[in-house]
């Protein structure tokens, strides 16, 4: 779970330095440049293990788990600018849900009552946080969120072939191939809207690489070492994170329904982490 826990630290980092540059450069652009980036970060220690090392032993699950996650950024990035920082890390957590279900159905995982428990608890949290009560009932959703939630179920699919691939591939191989393949996807639509990055934009998108490329390694390691159903309620955590640096990069105060369901949030996720190291 440490490792889920230190990649959703860094994920949190990432979006909120994301969305900065969304609104500053092109939304493609940033994501082809950031995969781009993280490749270049990936090499040089996945370069240690030799070249015939870093040639995947299950090409075609790249391939897949790649279609998947750029579809995914797609639809991520298009709803970049639309949505907050606390409202686009909560509604990114109707994932665990698909991821969980999808462990279920084609990894054949043992889904404990506890780990549905934590899970739709912590979901509870995130719909205390979008209040699909106010602002005209669930039509006050914006486009930004249905772009947002269409997301989830494309990025599960990503992480449940990135499950597999764990199986053959060491983390660093996956993650290069991942960062890779991503960035040749999003090569045609970062063209097409290609501007030049300031100085500044440039050294934020390298930090971005690295954020990436760090947040990928350790989620792909905490697959490695644990089912992908066990460590999906820790996610969660990124809301309180996500709250907080919104608040100091964009001056957002989190209401108190946030503040509520990042509390719920934060106990479901104690309360499992406890659980399953008693099970252990």
């Amino acid at each position: 779970m440490l490792w889920m826990v230190a990649s959703g630290t860094l994920f949190t980092v990432l979006n909120a330095i994301m969305k900065k540059l969304a609104h500053e450069l092109d939304p493609w652009l940033v994501g082809f440049l950031r995969y781009l980036l993280g490749a270049v970060v990936m090499l040089p220690p996945a370069l240690r293990l030799g070249l015939g090392a870093l040639w995947s032993k299950a090409p075609r699950l790249q391939l897949l788990r790649s279609v998947f996650h750029a579809g995914g950024i797609m639809l991520w990035f298009a709803a970049l600018p639309l949505v907050t920082l606390a409202e686009l890390t909560a509604i990114g957590f109707s994932g665990p849900i698909f991821i969980c279900l999808g462990a279920v159905l084609f990894l054949r995982e043992r889904m404990t009552g506890e780990r549905w428990t934590a899970v739709l608890v912590g979901f509870f949290g995130v719909v205390l946080v979008v209040k699909p009560w106010e602002g005209g009932g669930f039509a006050g959703i914006s486009p930004g969120m249905l772009l947002m939630l269409a997301s989830a179920p494309v990025f599960a699919g990503s992480f449940l072939v990135a499950k597999v691939l764990t199986r053959h591939d060491r983390p660093d191989v996956i993650v290069l191939w991942q960062h890779l393949w991503v960035s040749l996807l999003l090569l045609p639509f970062a063209l097409a809207w290609w501007a030049q990055p300031s100085a500044a934009q440039w050294l934020l998108l390298v930090v971005c690489g690295v954020l990436g490329a760090g947040g990928h390694y350790c989620m792909t390691r905490s697959f490695r070492v644990a089912d992908i159903s066990a460590v999906q309620s820790v996610r969660f955590l990124e809301l309180v994170w996500a709250s907080l640096l919104g608040f100091f990069m964009f001056a957002t105060v989190p209401g108190v329904w946030t503040v509520v369901g990042g509390m719920v949030i934060l106990l479901s996720t104690l309360w499992l982490a406890r659980r399953e190291a008693r099970a252990s």
